[in-house]
């Protein structure tokens, strides 16, 4: 199945059949507790690969007006759309993350870079730096872990992600994250990283 998961029907079917495990019901506490610091209510932000969108909801609540949610599986983006009817339609993005073009001060990255086939990683590194504005940050979780079956999801370790994302962009922070959902703990890595211009 790993070919399969680039593949916007591979995905459509996870939803329909209910097999969505990545999705822990509600916004993470890690990105939660970023989002809680931003002042700057005007700021562009996109929510790549995001499922049902619970951060792209919980940044909507807090008056982020700007917020743009994109998954190529219709289902994410109608379950997301028929829990938050008010969200601008115009902001809900049913396509594909590397055929996307825009402008973002603030990516955020749950659970997305993880889905995809280690053969798309550097294209994803690259997609996003395009998106980023110059002063523009990708902030998010990597899971700190090998999985023993296979993916997705597909882990990493710390030493792979800085040579990975080195070329083209600078984490501002790396670290274990600390308040992650307990099957999460211990797990996962929370980062700030900024394009290199």
């Amino acid at each position: 199945m790993i070919e399969n998961v680039a593949d916007s029907s591979y995905w459509s079917q996870k939803y329909m059949d209910g097999k969505t495990g990545w999705d822990i019901g509600t916004v993470s506490l890690p990105l939660k507790t970023y989002f809680d610091q931003l002042t700057d209510k005007s700021i562009r932000i996109l929510v790549p690969g995001a499922g049902f969108g619970w951060e792209a909801e919980y940044l909507f609540e807090l008056g982020f007006s700007n917020v743009f949610v994109l998954d190529f599986a219709a289902e994410a983006i109608d379950g997301y759309q028929k829990r938050n009817p008010k969200f601008p339609e115009s902001q809900l993005l049913t396509t594909d993350f590397f055929q996307h073009h825009a402008k973002y001060d603030l990516i955020v990255e749950q659970t997305f870079f993880c889905a995809l086939p280690r053969s798309k990683r550097a294209d994803y590194i690259k997609k996003m730096h395009d998106l980023l504005s110059p002063k523009g940050k990708l902030i998010g979780l990597l899971f700190s872990l090998e999985f023993e079956t296979p993916g997705p999801p597909f882990g990493g370790t710390k030493a792979e992600y800085f040579e990975l994302f080195n070329n083209l962009f600078e984490f501002v922070v790396f670290e274990p994250s600390m308040n992650s959902i307990r099957p999460r703990q211990h797990n996962e890595f929370f980062f700030i990283g900024k394009p290199k211009i």
